[in-house]
């Protein structure tokens, strides 16, 4: 998915996802400065790009859909599966991730990229080095767990971006 200069709702995951219409106050107050919002949807095309190197794809959409869970974020959980119907990504991995049971998890490796997700969102003060050493030890590399961190904190974004923008359009529906 690219952006639009032109703030195509349909092409731009915050406004689809958060239901701007093009020419409501919040979608006008979200494209005053359209530099940050061409900035976000270039962060999730790159964080969502199928040829970027390290974690795989369905490894990252999962991580998505956890963190939108928990945080909780339905629209954005929505959009996540959506995703994921695309990609198909192991239906065992996934039927733990909609449960909200990563231990169900059969690969080390995601299962240790879900409690790291956990972590930074429920207790972010607990995504210390004893909990970053959990990921190299289940198989990740450097570069894997620096591409994770800045995925979850990507999310933890998106999720209060949305969050906000929603509550805004509310408002406005309401006034």
């Amino acid at each position: 998915m690219t952006h639009n200069p032109d703030g195509d709702v349909a092409n731009d995951v915050v406004d689809r996802v958060a239901g701007l219409a093009p020419g409501s106050a919040a979608h006008t107050l979200r494209h005053r400065r359209d530099k940050v919002a061409t900035a976000t949807q270039r962060s999730y095309d790159t964080l969502f790009d199928p040829a970027l190197v390290g974690l795989a794809l369905g490894e990252r959409l999962l991580v998505a859909l956890y963190a939108s869970r928990l945080a909780p974020s339905p629209a954005l959980a929505a959009h996540y599966r959506a995703e994921l119907d695309r990609h198909g990504v192991d239906a065992a991995a996934r039927a733990a991730v909609e449960t909200g049971t990563p231990d169900d998890v059969a690969d080390p490796r995601l299962r240790a990229m879900l409690a790291f997700t956990r972590t930074l969102i429920e207790n972010p003060v607990a995504g210390d080095r004893a909990a970053l050493e959990t990921l190299p030890a289940a198989g990740l590399t450097t570069p894997e767990v620096v591409a994770l961190a800045q995925l979850v904190a990507f999310l933890s974004y998106q999720t209060r971006l949305v969050a906000g923008l929603r509550a805004l359009d509310q408002l406005e529906a309401t006034t």
